[in-house]
């Protein structure tokens, strides 16, 4: 089939890579011609483990193919999917300002049937406006062309994106047009092989569905950084307790890992996006900005604890930290606690030297020049010279690493552990003073 994606960033290129995988003929569109010059030249601009092969493998196909040609990009696919951003605006609404310009450029060059697509997350009753800027921009060019607007939201995990697509848990599809949905279960047959996992709803539904999905998780997320953080004044471990609630089929172990608070450019921007439609037809989604409340402080709680261990003078301290990034397998800092950290200790006085796997040139990028910030080669360059260090994403290589080391790089001999990593009793045999999230009175 042939396919057009708006939007060549995070979402839009795994799908138009995805898509042409299975076969389809694929133009990504993006008004960026940076990117797109890039894009052209095999630079991938983001990181995902398995995408840049994905793109090379099916550009050099003559399946994939990128333009900043917009009449091309309207005039090639049947199914038009808008993959653009959705940054929050400054009441915590999505901006719908990218989705609907798309809208309008479909509408100002569509000659013929289109099945539009919304891949974006975006709140409920956006399709009715995407219909209504189509089909604005339809009437000003005094054209009559038949379209359908439907909603296919992504479930796509950063650092395992690929994955996802290729075997996705489920296919939302929403529409209001019994043909459109045939036309896209045709569309992802390829991806439903072993069993039918395409539901069908209509279009509000599915652009709720989506929402309610990422609220739920991070629901989860700031529920046991609470009950971690009421461990602590119990003098209970958090770690055992997850182990005993999650052996309940009704719980599971999924999302139930107490840690520095969750970031990314999802959760975080879903969750107030929701609470505030909910507010705009008057309804107070108190559990939802509690969720959010419980997120802000647990990205604090690190530098509570070494204000704690410092008597609150952290002026002249060094402080390395492992792990940028919100998460491992992806370079996307957007709302990381590790920004929140940093930004504190800066402001107290702190240096830090820090490393991550994938996110130093994303760091540099953020905070270019920054006084009191060394990016580091490697997690034991970190350490070195270092009078504590905080751990902050729990990439594989932090998981096992050298302690008896780690004790004789750390001037004060301290490690403030944010994802719980390793056993307190280990680390404190061989005199480190260590601060979990909910592990007894720390």
């Amino acid at each position: 089939m042939r396919l057009t994606i708006f939007g060549s960033g995070y979402v839009g290129l795994v799908t138009g890579a995805c898509m042409a995988e299975m076969g389809n003929h694929v133009v990504c569109y993006d008004i960026d011609e940076d990117k797109i010059a890039r894009l052209k030249n095999g630079d991938v601009p983001i990181y995902e483990p398995g995408l840049e092969a994905y793109i090379a493998r099916n550009v050099e196909a003559g399946r994939l193919v990128f333009t900043t040609d917009a009449k091309k990009a309207v005039d090639h696919g049947l199914f038009q999917f808008i993959s653009v951003g959705t940054p929050p605006d400054e009441d915590g609404s999505a901006d719908l300002k990218h989705v609907l310009a798309v809208a309008r450029s479909i509408g100002e060059h569509m000659d013929d049937y289109r099945i539009i697509v919304d891949k974006s997350t975006v709140p409920v009753g956006t399709a009715d406006k995407v219909k209504a800027e189509v089909q604005q921009s339809l009437n000003g060019r005094g054209k009559s062309v038949e379209f359908d607007v439907v909603s296919n939201p992504e479930f796509l995990k950063e650092g395992a994106a690929i994955s996802d697509f290729m075997k996705p848990d489920r296919i939302i599809v929403g529409t209001d047009n019994p043909r459109t949905t045939e036309l896209l279960k045709s569309l992802y047959e390829p991806f439903n092989r072993n069993h039918d996992r395409v539901i069908s709803m209509d279009v509000r539904s599915a652009e709720l569905t989506k929402y309610a999905a990422n609220a739920m998780l991070a629901t989860k997320i700031s529920f046991m950084n609470e009950l971690a953080n009421i461990a602590e004044r119990f003098g209970a471990d958090i770690e055992n307790v997850r182990l005993g609630i999650g052996s309940d089929p009704r719980i599971g172990y999924h999302f139930i890992y107490p840690g520095a608070g969750y970031g990314g450019s999802c959760f975080p921007k879903d969750v107030q996006a929701l609470a505030k439609s909910a507010a705009d037809e008057g309804y107070d989604a108190v559990l939802l900005k509690a969720v959010e409340d419980v997120n802000l402080r647990q990205k604090r709680r690190m530098v509570e604890k070494l204000n704690a261990h410092y008597n609150g003078d952290l002026k002249g301290k060094t402080i390395a930290l492992w792990g940028l990034s919100f998460k491992p397998r992806t370079d996307d800092m957007r709302a990381a606690p590790s920004r929140v950290i940093m930004e504190a200790l800066w402001d107290a006085g702190a240096s830090v030297r820090a490393y991550d796997p994938e996110a130093m040139e994303e760091a540099a990028r953020i905070y270019p020049a920054q006084d009191g910030l060394e990016l580091c080669k490697t997690a034991y360059d970190a350490i070195h010279g270092a009078d504590a260090l905080v751990i902050i994403t729990e990439w594989q290589e932090f998981r096992s690493p050298d302690f008896v080391l780690m004790k004789n790089e750390l001037a004060d001999r301290v490690v403030f552990d944010g994802r719980n990593l390793y056993e307190p009793d280990t680390l404190e045999a061989l005199g480190l003073s260590y601060y979990a999230i909910g592990r007894g009175r720390t």
